[in-house]
């Protein structure tokens, strides 16, 4: 008998049978969301589970789940999941990195140009008829090339993105706990700098740095006010490191330009107020959503769910004392 397994969000039919040449496997291919009491019902009788961002697996539901030996995520991230209580209970937690990074890079820069150029907003006017003829003044907007790039954590996305810059003659500064070496400095023509000079300094300020207790509300309304009003900012990274309640203000007072968001704080409930704005653009957290780098994903997190569950060490595991 085939061990049992329960995948959370609708994925790829490839992964599904992949996962079925060794499991028995339960899915959600209806792409329900699923509420805690849900989740733990799918996963009751379960040795492993293929988890998205939308599923939170604490203490309260590995109490419910005794069978459980290995959670694998597809996304980077992880702060849906307390890594803590999975490592008490030997439950294996796997991500998906490196997949989407260059992916997610071009994204970066989609939306940065999106919101420099006031492309939806300029779209949405067409949309309304409101074009009558050219005009020298119409939805004039920031320059990219030559400017300033401000990147909050320079990790191996925030690196890629610092590579597409150079075709844009950007000057890159950057700001991480720690600084990189100054090889890498040097690969990638980037300066260090604390994170008040870069955002005094910036005309594109992005965010990539990882979700955690440390980095919430890394951006607020005093972080805002060092900015200059010409300047934009982009969260690609995760809602909460933002405070959006603040980013708000200073977008209605114009102490920035503009901003480009793809996450938000307790997303999908986005701020309605955000809804009000033309100097801002949303997208539904779609960074890394290419078909190509989607697929990638799932069956990353497969592979990492078939090698917890049969033996191996998974490629991407995040709590390694759980493997012996």
């Amino acid at each position: 008998m085939k061990p049992k397994i329960a995948v959370t969000r609708e994925v790829f039919q490839e992964t599904l049978d992949r996962l079925s040449q060794h499991f028995d496997v339960s899915d959600n291919q209806t792409d329900k969301i699923l509420t805690p009491t849900d989740l733990a019902n799918l996963l009751h009788d379960k040795v492993g589970a293929l988890t998205a961002l939308t599923d939170p697996i604490d203490e309260s539901l590995l109490l419910k789940c005794p069978r459980l030996k290995a959670v694998c995520n597809i996304a980077v991230g992880y702060n849906n999941i307390d890594v803590p209580a999975c490592t008490k209970r030997r439950v294996m937690v796997t991500n998906t990195p490196g997949v989407l990074d260059a992916t997610t890079a071009d994204f970066a820069f989609a939306l940065l140009l999106a919101t420099a150029r006031r492309v939806t907003e300029a779209e949405a006017s067409l949309r309304r008829g409101e074009w009558e003829r050219w005009k020298l003044k119409q939805f004039l907007g920031a320059d990219v090339h030559g400017a300033t790039l401000g990147i909050i954590g320079m990790g191996r996305i925030g690196q890629v993105v610092a590579h597409r810059s150079r075709g844009f003659d950007m000057r890159v500064i950057y700001h991480n706990r720690n600084r990189l070496d100054p090889a890498t400095e040097s690969a990638f023509n980037a300066g260090y700098a604390d994170m008040e000079t870069l955002l005094g300094t910036a005309d594109f300020v992005l965010l990539m740095a990882p979700y955690s207790p440390a980095t919430h509300h890394l951006i607020g309304a005093p972080q805002l006010a060092l900015m200059k009003r010409s300047a934009i900012i982009i969260n690609m990274a995760r809602g909460g490191i933002v405070d959006d309640a603040a980013l708000i203000v200073a977008l209605k007072n114009r102490a920035i330009a503009g901003a480009g968001l793809d996450v938000y704080e307790n997303e999908p409930q986005l701020n309605p107020e955000f809804l009000t704005l033309k100097n801002v653009v949303l997208t539904p957290h779609i960074g890394s959503s290419s078909e190509a780098t989607r697929k990638k994903m799932a069956m990353t997190a497969a592979e990492n769910l078939i090698a917890a569950l049969t033996g191996g060490t998974p490629a991407n595991l995040v709590n390694a004392p759980t493997s012996s």
